[in-house]
């Protein structure tokens, strides 16, 4: 009876992971295809900016700690990184507030960068993510490595699943929601997973996209 129940459970999470990954890969290619002319013409404008790449792939951490290259556009002035790193009263800042600037106190971010990501448009590379499989378009938000911290002994438990370009985190506020009440939202996402919950989470970050709540 036991086996046939742990089977049944196998089965179920089979099942749940095919048609999770199949639905990622069909939506991301459409999405890449249809958003195409407006992926060329966010290319142009950044880059006419500095002559620099319009994209800016940041190191997260994926499932079971595997570090990852996560693309974005680029929304920041060139070698932002670097800029911050060296301001250690800026830097400061950026570790208390949960791993962010305060909105408007960050002087690396470009006009054009400041509304692509109100609109969250420099959030659409991400599709290639998951497309070669290091995302999935709904899920945790990746974080980096020195936000693992944050989640103490549960971060082996948030690193068993894929991180996602879309998840309960954004759906919920975003920006809006720092850790610790961060930490307990995308939990809560893993401990309810199932294909229809990821289908609601999906709707809900739309609808939070839109009116762009906690963007910035």
């Amino acid at each position: 009876m036991i086996n046939k129940d742990k089977e049944k459970v196998v089965n179920k999470r089979f099942i749940y992971h095919f048609f999770k990954r199949t639905t990622d890969v069909l939506i991301s290619l459409l999405a890449l295809i249809c958003l195409s002319p407006l992926i060329l013409v966010l290319m142009i404008i950044i880059f006419a900016q500095d002559g620099h790449s319009p994209f800016y792939r940041q190191i997260r951490i994926g499932q079971y700690g595997k570090p990852f290259g996560m693309f974005k556009f680029r929304s920041m002035i060139y070698n932002a990184d670097k800029i911050l790193e060296k301001d250690p009263k800026l830097y400061q800042k950026y570790v208390d507030n949960g791993f962010k600037l305060p909105q408007g106190e960050d002087p690396r971010i470009t006009k054009v960068g400041a509304f692509i990501r109100k609109t969250s448009l420099d959030e659409i590379p991400q599709f290639i993510n998951v497309v070669i499989g290091q995302m999935s378009l709904v899920g945790p938000r990746p974080i980096v490595k020195k936000e693992m911290f944050e989640y103490g002994d549960r971060i082996k438990k948030f690193l068993s699943v894929k991180p996602g370009a879309l998840g309960l985190w954004q759906a919920s506020g975003r920006a809006n929601i720092e850790y610790p009440e961060r930490c307990d939202i995308e939990l809560e996402y893993i401990q309810n997973a199932s294909y229809w919950y990821d289908v609601k989470v999906f709707f809900a970050c739309c609808i939070s996209i839109l009116k762009k709540d906690g963007a910035f």
